[in-house]
């Protein structure tokens, strides 16, 4: 009699390639320092360059799989979009030019009514902004796009955000999951679709712990102020006390430790839902990483603060010397002649608006912006990423001619 024996094929183990960021902090720097210094002779347009620039920086130095992605978006589709974004804004100038010459409850009904439209359109620019981005981006020469509508995104964002305040931000997680979900799903690589399964619960745990524990500190706070009348009284005005005042940085560095947990917590979990077929995402931020960013930019604002403020009291230091008549007291009005042109006075103005926003911005790029997209990289594994080889191209998405409505009202990205 003879034995037959059967050979079990075992299932091959899935494979898993991490995402790396190689780009560092000085190329950075060179791109964002030769923004400021372009922008000023081409009157702020050379921005639309610097953010191509970036973008390149950013793209072709994540590498996934071992290939980088890739940016192929031009300044000359930013400007384009800008343009066209500006004409739309010429009957909302016509608008509050007309407001402002009527009576007082006219005029805050109808700042009010162009309030809530730019900011349903905050969430139309988003989408579309998004759109543009991911049509202009590319892996292994494939484009990923954006489907859906922008304007169902902005009604959806638009009437979660009246929930908002009602529930005083505690229905914030299902509205950030629910976004969240309708622009995952209605992304593409290639001829495949995104897919996310993420929800609320993997935002409530952390964003109810982070709210509850800022409400509850904020009010032992305010009760612990009024029970000890923890007040000092500075020219006939009452102002916290020192220990109200230790406690209060004490409650936002506690309030910073929260964000970043939050933050790392949140991305972390629904990224790690989120698949291309059998392609799976799993991401991983620590929040002490987040935190320990938030620490290095207050610092280095601390720094760079006071070392604007050591520049003021030198300049001061020379004017009133060069008011100073042999060696003696400054002559009041030999200072008070030094600032008699009113263009001087604008230049001086400006000069210093420019440099103070132009350093702090220079900062957060360095620090939270570049740390954040190389943390969210590094963190990042797929899983299975072979089977993104059978993806096919699609064509570009060339109704999309640029960001300007997500430019001009502040809500672009990168």
């Amino acid at each position: 009699m003879t034995t037959m024996t059967v050979d079990t094929v075992e299932p091959l183990p899935s494979q898993t390639s991490r995402v790396t960021f190689t780009a560092s902090r000085w190329e950075l720097a060179v791109i964002v320092l030769r923004g400021y210094v372009l922008m000023i002779p081409t009157i702020g347009l050379y921005r639309f360059w610097q953010a191509t620039w970036k973008r390149r920086l950013y793209w072709h130095n994540t590498l996934i799989d071992g290939d980088p992605l890739e940016y192929t978006g031009s300044a000359t589709q930013l400007l384009i979009g800008f343009l066209f974004a500006l004409a739309f804004f010429v009957p909302i100038y016509i608008a509050l030019f007309y407001l402002s010459t009527q009576a007082g409850s006219v005029v805050l009904f109808g700042y009010a009514l162009i309030g809530v439209a730019l900011w349903f359109l905050g969430g139309y620019a988003q989408y579309r902004g998004r759109d543009f981005r991911l049509s202009r981006t590319l892996w292994r020469g494939i484009r990923f796009n954006q489907h859906g509508s922008a304007w169902s995104y902005a009604l959806r964002r638009f009437l979660w955000s009246l929930l908002m305040i009602p529930t005083l931000g505690l229905v914030y997680p299902f509205m950030a999951a629910n976004l969240w979900r309708y622009r995952y799903r209605h992304t593409w690589f290639g001829d495949r679709q995104f897919a996310a399964t993420g929800s609320w619960r993997q935002l409530a745990g952390p964003y109810y712990g982070a709210y509850f524990l800022n409400v509850l500190l904020i009010a032992v706070l305010i009760g612990n102020a009024v029970a000890t009348r923890d007040v000092v009284e500075i020219e006939g005005r009452a102002v916290p006390g020192p220990v109200t005042l230790m406690a209060s940085l004490a409650i936002v560095a506690i309030l910073s430790a929260s964000v970043a947990y939050y933050r790392a917590r949140a991305h972390s979990r629904l990224l790690s839902t989120v698949s291309i077929g059998a392609a799976t995402l799993a991401v991983t931020v620590r929040a002490r990483d987040v935190f320990r960013q938030t620490i290095v930019y207050v610092l280095a604002f601390a720094g760079l603060l006071f070392l604007f403020l050591l520049v003021a009291a030198v300049a001061i230091g020379g004017i009133f010397a060069l008011a100073s008549r042999n060696g003696g007291a400054p002559d009041p009005d030999a200072v008070l002649q030094l600032f008699q042109s009113g263009t001087l006075n604008v230049v001086l103005l400006i000069g210093c608006y420019l440099v103070l926003l132009g350093a702090f911005g220079f900062l957060g790029e360095l620090v939270i912006a570049f740390g954040w997209w190389k943390l969210l990289a590094n963190g990042t594994t797929i899983t299975n990423p072979e089977t993104l080889r059978s993806v096919r191209a699609t064509a570009e998405d060339r109704a999309l001619i640029g960001e300007g409505l997500a430019d001009a009202l502040n809500v672009g990205a990168y």
